[in-house]
């Protein structure tokens, strides 16, 4: 596989393949470079930010489409991204505007797998999770609550933990890691 300069996008979040997330787009050189990929001049890469390290993010990061944007009654743009593609990022250079460039190389999506036995327990705890927060729910036309690989990666996205530690769980070679921690962590606080 060959590497590719990307336009990255950081914040504090973690986005996978198949997640969809909604941001605000305040900063000038982010207008500019959102402007860009929808030009079809870079493609999105989307990264956790981090602080303290030669890079300014997390090295794994999620390759991403912008799939709808608004433009908000502040002048700022809301923009619904979908990630598609794991991606490692291998350096990254800060343009004169602020924005970043970053070189990464494309890396192997987990596989979908059926969710069987004691993990459907997270299938419908997931379920519940969007009928609470429909805002997060809407952002899907479709959810794969019978795919591991899509309701581990969800949860992943929304679990309050440091993305540190998210971030552990998604270098793995696939999901069972992270069905693992998602049901332990719901045994633990439920009686299943």
């Amino acid at each position: 596989m060959k590497t590719q300069e990307m336009a990255l996008l950081i914040q504090d979040a973690v986005l996978l393949p198949g997640g969809r997330l909604e941001i605000r787009i305040a900063s000038p050189c982010d207008l500019r470079m959102i402007a860009e990929v929808l030009k079809g001049h870079y493609q999105l890469a989307f990264a956790a930010q981090k602080a303290g390290s030669d890079l300014p993010c997390y090295i794994t990061a999620t390759r991403c489409n912008i799939i709808d944007f608004n433009q908000l009654a502040d002048n700022t743009l809301s923009i619904v991204i979908e990630g598609s593609q794991r991606v490692k990022i291998l350096s990254a250079a800060q343009q004169r505007d602020g924005s970043w460039i970053a070189r990464a190389l494309p890396c192997q999506n987990w596989i979908q797998e059926p969710i069987a036995g004691e993990f459907e327990i997270i299938s419908a705890a997931l379920e519940q999770f969007y009928q609470v927060n429909p805002d997060l729910l809407e952002l899907y036309s479709q959810v794969h609550l019978e795919d591991a690989t899509w309701v581990s990666q969800r949860w992943l996205e929304v679990l309050p933990m440091y993305n540190r530690d998210k971030l552990v769980l998604v270098e793995q070679p696939n999901c069972h890691k992270t069905m693992d921690f998602v049901l332990q962590l719901l045994k633990s606080h439920v009686d299943v």
